[in-house]
């Protein structure tokens, strides 16, 4: 299952978040240590480079995009290959929102279409779409007001 999908700024703030099958309690816990641990090691790093840790038998997989870094975590199937194919399609939904990559300023500028993006891309903790084109089609059926 995926548990996690979150989106920080290059501060740490997190500007989307989505859990699937993580208790409440649980949440401001995860929301700390991933900022941490993107804190201590996204410092210098490429876009797009993938880094990787486990914590207590789930996988997390990271990293920098533009002004924005991104955090995928799951468990069971969900090991580090296959977070890769998940923070790959993110990451390209993303991009392709924005432009490029993402200032902060552009990222919440197109938040809305960011966030279709992403729930049909995880849906319940399951990964749901990974072709682009299909994700595109997908979110241009959404009415406006959906946001």
């Amino acid at each position: 299952m995926l548990l996690a999908v979150l989106i920080a700024n290059s501060v740490g703030n997190i500007l989307v978040e989505r859990f699937h099958g993580v208790p409440a309690e649980e949440r401001l816990h995860w929301r700390s240590f991933l900022v941490k641990l993107g804190a201590d090691n996204l410092k210098g790093a490429k876009n797009e480079e993938l880094f990787v840790a486990s914590h207590k038998s789930v996988y997390i997989v990271y990293t920098v995009l533009g002004d924005v870094a991104v955090y995928v975590v799951g468990k069971d199937e969900y090991d580090e290959l296959a977070l890769a194919e998940v923070i790959f399609v993110v990451t390209s939904s993303i991009k392709d929102a924005c432009g490029k990559a993402p200032t902060e300023r552009s990222f919440l500028d197109k938040y809305g279409k960011i966030c279709l993006c992403l729930d049909e891309i995880v849906w319940t903790g399951i990964l749901e779409n990974t072709e682009k084109d299909r994700i595109k089609r997908l979110i241009r059926l959404k009415p406006p007001n959906e946001f």
